[in-house]
């Protein structure tokens, strides 16, 4: 029995909640019903007019690793035809959803409530691409796993805009993808199937639905509750768990000694405790190779602020390895995933990076749900 009813679940029960004669699904693994049943299949069922599919990072089916997708095809499921949207913009994602023949873009995809998550961002950029092509944009709304009552970190300084970031979110965002369609303000018809049931306290656990990943290293609730800390260590030569079975709650690197968890839980971190820990990633960062580091246990969700916790980890990482710790990825990527070159300049002079932080507040403005 589920409390909460997502706008996929209401529009395929009333099908005339949405109009269009030729509607296009942006979607992906974590499309579904609470019986697990597609809302491809949920609403071709009903009815609904869909013509073609739309897939994001990691792909519409969701087999893609970080950064990567699936590219254009046809869904052997459906017969319908897939197009990738990932790492497409402007004028040529103009080209892409103009060439599928749709006169409405449906987002039916569930976030994990951070900012450098990409999911947002297919939204936004496919909402640009409906507005320059007067399109319609409906948002089948679904939770923000980590509830709705906080919001984390600085917001984004506009000039680190990236795929990563397009819109001055602070880091733990605390909203549903309906709020955030609402908030960036783009000039086109928007409609945003609310859900029955949510409200902003309300854990994950509580509505009822079903945990689906939304991508291959987001495994559980808890890799969502850390993400928006140690997601930060993508940009380090730290593994962030990355080829393990606990991406971002493993983080570590092969110079890494017995002081890092000591330290880390001499900072008396709320709601968290660190266990020091060895690992072998898989793939990605030290594939192969030994890492000692910890894991993170989040005893306490309410008490717990991830933004903080993933900076204490840095400052301590950086202070106590300064001749091995080094920034990774492509250049400015820990500026994109922050969202400007505050945390590199922090730390980069030996300076407590916790000081960027400013104390979690509630959402305001815009917000659908009570």
């Amino acid at each position: 029995m589920t409390n909460v009813r997502t706008g996929a679940e209401r529009l395929a029960t009333d099908p005339t909640l949405v109009g269009g004669d030729r509607l296009g699904l942006i979607t992906n693994p974590t499309g579904v019903l609470p019986d697990l049943t597609p809302t491809t299949d949920a609403l071709r069922a009903a009815g609904v007019p869909l013509t073609a599919l739309f897939g994001p990072e990691h792909g519409m089916r969701g087999t893609a690793q970080a950064n990567a997708s699936e590219h254009d095809t046809i869904d052997a499921r459906t017969g319908l035809p897939v197009f990738d949207t990932h790492k497409v913009s402007g004028a040529a994602l103009d080209e892409v959803v103009a060439r599928s023949g749709v006169d409405t873009l449906v987002f039916d995809i569930a976030d994990v409530g951070t900012r450098f998550y990409t999911y947002i961002w297919t939204m936004y950029d496919l909402m640009a691409a409906a507005s320059r092509l007067g399109l319609r944009f409906v948002v089948l709304d679904r939770p923000n796993p980590l509830g709705g009552t906080v919001e984390e970190g600085p917001l984004l300084d506009l000039e680190f805009a990236s795929f990563v970031g397009r819109f001055p979110l602070p880091v733990r965002h605390g909203r549903t993808a309906g709020e955030l369609a609402t908030l960036f303000g783009f000039d086109l018809d928007l409609q945003v199937v609310r859900m029955d049931g949510w409200w902003r306290g309300m854990t994950f656990g509580e509505t009822g639905l079903p945990w689906v990943m939304p991508s291959v290293n987001m495994p559980t609730t808890d890799t969502a509750y850390a993400y928006p800390g140690t997601g930060l260590f993508e940009g380090t030569n730290f593994s962030e768990g990355r080829g393990t079975t606990r991406p971002f709650e493993l983080v570590g690197a092969p110079y890494v000694d017995d002081r890092f968890a000591p330290a880390l839980n001499a900072l008396g971190l709320p709601g968290v405790r660190f266990r020091e820990t060895w690992f072998t990633p898989m793939f990605h960062k030290h594939a192969g190779a030994t890492v000692h580091g910890v894991q993170l246990h989040v005893y306490d969700r309410d008490a717990y602020r991830p933004v903080l916790t993933g900076l204490s980890m840095l400052h301590v990482a950086r202070t106590l390895y300064p001749g091995e710790f080094a920034w990774w990825g492509p250049e400015l990527f820990m500026d994109h995933l922050w969202g400007s070159d505050t945390l590199t300049r922090c730390l980069d002079a030996g300076e407590d990076p916790r000081t960027l932080c400013p104390d979690p507040v509630h959402p305001e403005g815009r917000l659908l749900y009570a």
